[in-house]
């Protein structure tokens, strides 16, 4: 018994070194993955011939692989065994990842609840510095006059505010890059963007950060390669007037005219309508179904 105790802690500390290197043996999942993202068999193969397999091929898991490029050699070699471990191997493996997963999860979980104790300190700061009437923040060319930057070829630099000046749909976006739900949706927006923008010339987004810092808010404009200018992280705390009607979460977007009334928002008072709702909304303005507030201001 304390041979084989002996035996385990070897095993356990040789895959712990693995894990640490990022050399744990594939599993089908690990294997559709990489050749999804271009992998070859023959490459894989290879790969496998030093990190091995713990797995089990089943008809499922056969024509998935297959469905994702895997050669016939590659299934047949799956099947073989060629590259599995030993079963002591094996269990000492698997017992490995778990252990790996387990403190994923775990930190998943600190993230998460990091994520919503700023998102109610954000949600506090608005309520605290929001306008208590109902007015706007005015002309929204005017208002953010001088105040906006855009991401371009490497920097952060000035947004020229003549570029705004004519625009008569401004839709606001209340996002960060800490946010899951955001990082999600804002490549969807990007690609409406790039999509409606230039056949409308009159329409424009502007972002509005709930960032932590700046550093992390030019770095969500350059992964996410937003087209549109921003608020000038440093110029915030100064246009909360447009966050009135933004609700407590994100993202979140609301359309305003140029004169700054509200069209359309996120939130429909407590309810969270979702962005796609107010992109719907923008479509229909542009397909001459407009909402009855933007008709009106016309």
């Amino acid at each position: 018994m304390n041979r084989f105790l002996l035996s385990l802690g070897v095993l356990l500390t040789i895959v712990g070194q693995a894990v640490q290197a990022g050399q744990l043996p594939l599993t089908v999942n690990e294997i559709s993955l990489m050749l999804r993202t271009g992998y070859s068999s023959a490459t894989l193969m290879k790969e496998l011939s030093t990190r091995h397999f713990v797995d089990v091929i089943d008809e499922t898991k056969e024509k998935t692989l297959l469905n994702f490029g895997a050669s016939a050699e590659l299934i047949a070699a799956l099947k073989s065994g060629a590259y599995s471990l030993s079963a002591e191997k094996t269990a000492a493996v698997l017992q490995q990842m778990a252990a790996v997963e387990e403190k994923r999860a775990v930190q998943a979980e600190l993230s998460r609840k990091s994520d919503a104790r700023y998102q109610a300190q954000v949600t506090r700061e608005r309520s605290m510095n929001a306008p208590q009437s109902g007015g706007s923040a005015g002309a929204v060319p005017d208002f953010l006059k001088g105040d906006l930057v855009q991401y371009r070829n490497g920097s952060v630099v000035h947004f020229d505010d003549a570029a705004l000046a004519n625009k008569k749909l401004i839709a606001v976006y209340f996002s960060a890059h800490w946010c899951g739900p955001c990082r999600k949706f804002t490549p969807q927006l990007v690609e409406y963007y790039n999509r409606v923008a230039p056949q409308h010339p009159e329409f424009e987004i502007v972002f509005y950060s709930n960032d932590r810092s700046p550093a992390d808010f030019e770095t969500y404009m350059r992964e996410t390669n937003m087209p549109w200018p921003a608020i000038d992280f440093g110029k915030l705390k100064g246009k909360q007037a447009l966050a009135k009607d933004a609700g407590p979460g994100i993202p979140s977007l609301v359309l305003f005219d140029s004169n700054g009334t509200l069209i359309s928002s996120s939130y429909a008072g407590s309810k969270y309508r979702g962005p796609q709702q107010v992109l719907a909304d923008i479509d229909a303005i542009f397909a001459g179904k407009m909402p009855g507030r933007f008709a009106a201001a016309q």
